[in-house]
């Protein structure tokens, strides 16, 4: 038997079913038109969203990161609850400015930004966080040429990462920002330039579950952004401190204390420099946001046994789910949260492995898990799916097309 991940609190049981924002799974189906689909519910989003709030210092705004779900009614929903989005694209650019979402609150942030999106977002009043030199000279070409003053920021690689975070995204030779060591001249060529100065964004890793290494990473970061305003000879208008906060997956894990992460940040606010008194700052979260709040459901097509092993296949798989199954990012495969959604309440029965419908042995979403025992036309509901699914899956593998997406 291979332990299932926690089932997120919120989850509870109508007459034995699961059910997500107090309507039972098989009537969300039903309503959607079918599975696999998944359901996004934005109790869970709006409680997230408040929770942090209270634990996080008040000067500090909340970013949604898009790239984590970008479909389109929790975009809206996103609207009314944070203080900006960052993207990764001008597609997703697109997508924001499609919901209403003020520009202004938009910042762009990604290697390889082509002409076309930076003219884009220079157009329409987005920050750029600059990647490099030369996509610094290219944006403002652009914007000379538009006859706009662009909105720029630049990227700081820093020489630190967040300990303990599945995915680094600063120490080291990176593709992401600018080294350390070069950004002071940049901002100066920027300012001079007449460019509106947005200040820095420093990412250092994502999902860690270590309050102590944010905490740190953290505290890091502002040395590192105050020391840079310092040598640039301006105070700095704005620091995206980036995100990093990550959400139990596996058994074992253990949800973030953000009460101990706000009280740091609200000591290290209480002794800024005098560069940074009056910095505006921001975290962006995408997963730490919306992770928890979506739920895949896919229903059981066959029940076979293969040497004395059960296989529960599913109208769903990998090319939804693509981290659930093991392929994204995961040296060791381990299972999500998973459970029977129409049999929620019942306990577990036997020994079962779910699988998808894909024709490769990659298609697996739990590997020999302690189930109820389930049949032919059940629900399988995988938890966690809220974030890095439908968007970061293969959905045209093997000809199968996109889930359904419903928020609820």
């Amino acid at each position: 038997m291979k332990p299932l991940g926690p089932i997120p609190a919120g989850y509870s049981a109508i007459e034995g079913e699961l059910a997500i924002g107090g309507r039972q799974a098989s009537a969300l189906a039903e309503e959607a038109g079918g599975t696999p689909l998944f359901v996004y519910s934005r109790q869970h989003i709006r409680r997230r969203v408040e929770e942090l709030r209270t634990a996080m210092p008040e000067r500090l705004a909340i970013h949604y990161a898009v790239k984590a779900n970008p479909f389109a009614p929790l975009l809206r929903e996103m609207r009314g609850l944070v203080d900006g989005f960052d993207i990764a694209s001008g597609g997703e650019l697109e997508l924001v400015l499609a919901q209403g979402i003020d520009a202004s609150g938009v910042s762009f942030a990604g290697p390889g930004k082509r002409d076309g999106e930076l003219e884009q977002a220079i157009a329409a009043g987005v920050t750029l966080n600059l990647e490099s030199e030369a996509e610094a000279e290219r944006a403002l070409a652009i914007a000379d040429r538009l006859g706009a003053t662009p909105r720029l920021a630049i990227r700081v690689n820093p020489d630190f990462e967040l300990r303990g975070s599945g995915m680094k995204m600063g120490g080291g030779a990176k593709p992401f920002g600018l080294d350390t060591d070069r950004v002071v001249p940049l901002a100066q060529r920027i300012i001079a330039a007449g460019a509106q100065w947005r200040g820095l964004h420093i990412f250092a890793g994502s999902q860690s579950l270590d309050a102590d290494a944010i905490i740190e990473t953290q505290g890091n970061i502002l040395d590192l952004a105050g020391r840079l305003a310092e040598e640039t000879g301006v105070k700095l208008p704005h620091l995206n401190m980036g995100g990093g906060f990550g959400i139990p997956y596996f058994n074992g894990d253990q949800a973030l204390d953000m009460g101990v992460i706000g009280e740091a940040l609200k000591a290290r606010f209480e002794s800024l420099p005098a560069s940074m008194v009056q910095t505006e700052f921001a975290i962006e979260l995408g997963r730490y946001l919306v992770g928890e709040a979506g739920v895949y459901l896919t229903r059981i097509l066959d029940r076979k046994e293969s040497h004395g092993q059960i296989f529960l296949v599913t109208d769903g798989g990998l090319h939804h789910q693509l981290a659930a199954s093991g392929n994204f990012g995961t040296v060791v495969r381990r299972n999500y949260p998973l459970a029977i959604a129409t049999r929620f309440a019942d306990p577990p029965a036997e020994e079962a492995s779910v699988v998808g419908c894909l024709c490769t042995p990659l298609d697996r979403l739990a590997d020999q898990a302690e189930l109820p025992k389930a049949d032919i036309g059940d629900l399988v509901a995988v938890f966690c799916a809220g974030a890095y699914g439908a968007s970061a899956s293969p959905s045209a593998f093997l000809g199968q097309g996109p889930a359904l997406e419903i928020l609820v």
